[in-house]
């Protein structure tokens, strides 16, 4: 079997980010298996140099409008991650984080490439970012089409830990509030609300390593 040839510049990549060099090697793959999605893949992942720059891509194409493009979404996120550069780190924890709890991912590149929960999420990070700034006309752009393109509604204000697994995501509400800890895992139709009687500090706090099911609504200022 013929192998891989390790170019210098290739051996850095496995030392430095296991996780992107996996990506794109599944890529390559997955073209070679369906040309007829050759162009989206090497647009989507191969075209670019880092996790991060093909995350943006594939955000900015999805969350694009008549009025507010691709072009400058995907430079709004690449500022948002030199702002913060924890949101690559996110987006990585994330991502492993479908490939290693959904029995139905079998491939890094499903979630960046297929999976709105895995998109809604990476858009919140970007939208947070934002909201940190005072940006928070932008955030709201994202969090409205985050809704509109993916059935998810995350507050810009809510704080979101790592490695999260959003499944199927529709439905998925979280308000202004919340929190939710780090290695957690949410079905779809789950509600972290209010009970709209509060000001202030008014949504659930959910913790570290919780599963969430399917449809739960946990309204209040309440710990998980």
């Amino acid at each position: 079997m013929a192998k891989t040839l390790q170019t210098p510049a290739r051996s850095r990549l496995n030392t430095v980010d296991p996780t992107w060099t996996q990506v794109r090697e599944e890529a390559e793959e997955a073209v070679g298996r369906e040309p007829a999605l050759g162009g989206f893949i090497f647009a989507t992942i191969l075209n670019h140099d880092r996790l991060e720059d093909a995350v943006a891509h594939r955000l900015a194409q999805r969350l694009q409008h008549a009025d507010v493009d691709a072009t400058l979404l995907y430079q709004t996120f690449q500022a948002a991650m030199i702002a913060d550069p924890g949101i690559g780190t996110a987006l990585r924890a994330d991502l492993h984080a479908v490939y290693e709890r959904d029995p139905a991912c079998h491939r890094l590149i499903e979630p960046l490439l297929y999976f709105k929960g895995f998109h809604s999420l990476a858009t919140h990070r970007y939208a947070h970012q934002l909201w940190s700034e005072g940006r928070k006309d932008l955030a709201y752009y994202l969090q409205s089409q985050s809704s509109r393109v993916f059935a998810v509604d995350i507050h810009p204000a809510a704080r979101l830990g790592m490695g999260i697994m959003l499944d199927h995501g529709t439905g998925f509400v979280v308000g202004e509030t919340a929190a939710i800890g780090d290695n957690c895992s949410i079905l779809h139709a789950v509600t972290l609300g209010g009970s709209g009687k509060e000001q202030g500090d008014r949504h659930p706090k959910i913790g570290n390593n919780v599963l969430i099911g399917a449809g739960a609504k946990i309204l209040g200022n309440i710990r998980v």
